[in-house]
């Protein structure tokens, strides 16, 4: 069936014996080929990362400048075309299914990896990149001793290229050897303030993107009164994108000392499992993504991971309504930031009542694992 739709393919084009996948897929759809009535069966030979990338000798001999590409970047193209496709027609592990795979346009395509590295080739502040030579590099912080260099990524960004280098390191402990279960704490993420702890803390939000709407907003009508195509057209996209990139790194950067302040004081914390795509929807959605709590979750996670410390996700239904002290159910709407129990007569902020009852409901969760493991055991 496969090769039927190739043949039929370069019969209708004249093209090259390597049509692309979504050319295939296209072909594949078209009625004229195969009507919506018959029974299609299994094709013969699917298009995969491996028969693409088997392709790839053939190409190289019929596009000469393909041979001053690395074989490795050539090689990683196919493999990110796989994921495209598999999120496209299967999903996530969760089920959930992307859009429909697009070409990217002349300059979107703006990272290339090797999945190879040999160590010796950065030193200093030079990396050497095959196929293209020795680079400076302005080095962000040494490589740890013990430390395996896996993978390079370089990526072109508004201010320059940067330069990711992926570590691995066989030493690192998966739990901290004075690990203590009871140093937990749980954290409400909010919009007045970032976070709220059990403890009462409480880290302001920073608002970067509407602290600089004004400027951005002088960049975006400079790009719109240029001309299309024209060099001062390209030269105010480029300032825009470095302010927005300015915004971007500033957040991460916020992102990343919260998550490490967090991580100095505690060895557990207990966090909610948002749903962010579905608030991003109401109407609070531009401050829920100037908030970025997507991001910092999955900082403080991996950062945690590195410390063998742990982060615990839990269901965030009736964190708000339900009173820390006696369970007992208060409604209110969002406007209202105190919770007053008319039961045992509580009164706290409603983000500090949310995350004490985080903390529990992370400190029952934690403890059910527990028990199962030592059943397990």
């Amino acid at each position: 069936m496969f090769n039927y739709l190739v043949k039929e393919f370069l019969a209708r084009t004249g093209e090259s014996p390597h049509p692309t996948r979504r050319e295939v897929w296209d072909e594949f759809e078209d009625k004229s080929l195969c009507p919506l009535t018959c029974h299609l069966p299994e094709l013969a030979e699917q298009p995969n990362y491996y028969n693409q990338k088997a392709s790839l000798t053939q190409l190289k001999k019929e596009r000469p400048w393909y041979k001053d590409i690395h074989s490795q970047v050539l090689q990683e193209v196919p493999k990110r075309v796989e994921k495209a496709f598999d999120r496209w027609l299967k999903g996530d592990a969760n089920g959930k299914k992307s859009g429909r795979p697009r070409f990217k346009g002349e300059g979107q395509y703006k990272t290339f990896t090797y999945q190879q590295f040999k160590q010796y080739y950065f030193s200093n502040d030079v990396i050497k990149l095959s196929k293209i030579g020795n680079v400076k590099v302005i080095v962000h912080r040494p490589i740890p001793d013990g430390f395996i260099i896996k993978t390079v990524s370089v990526t072109k960004k508004a201010d320059g290229c940067y330069v990711t280098l992926s570590l691995d390191d066989k030493t690192v402990p998966t739990i901290k050897p004075d690990f203590d279960a009871n140093n937990i704490v749980g954290i409400d993420c909010g919009l007045i303030d970032f976070i709220v702890t059990s403890n009462n803390e409480r880290v302001e939000a920073p608002k970067h993107l509407r602290k600089a709407e004004h400027k951005l907003r002088k960049a975006q009508k400079r790009v719109s009164r240029r001309r299309k195509g024209s060099k001062r057209r390209k030269k105010a996209v480029q300032k825009l994108s470095k302010q927005h990139k300015k915004v971007a790194d500033t957040r991460k950067d916020f992102h990343f000392k919260t998550a490490n302040q967090l991580l100095k004081k505690y060895d557990v914390v207990a966090s909610e499992k948002l749903n962010i795509k579905g608030l991003a929807r109401t109407r609070l959605a531009k401050s829920i993504h100037d908030a970025g709590w997507g991001q910092f979750l999955s900082i403080l996670t991996n950062k945690a991971e590195n410390a063998g410390l742990l982060v615990v996700k839990v269901l965030p239904h009736g964190t708000s309504q339900e009173c820390s002290n006696c369970g007992h159910k208060v409604k209110k709407p969002l406007s209202q930031r105190m919770h007053n129990c008319p039961v045992c007569h509580t009164s706290l902020c409603r983000d500090h009542n949310a995350a004490i009852n985080i903390r529990n409901r992370g400190a029952h969760d934690l403890y059910n694992q527990a028990q199962l493991m030592s059943r397990v055991a």
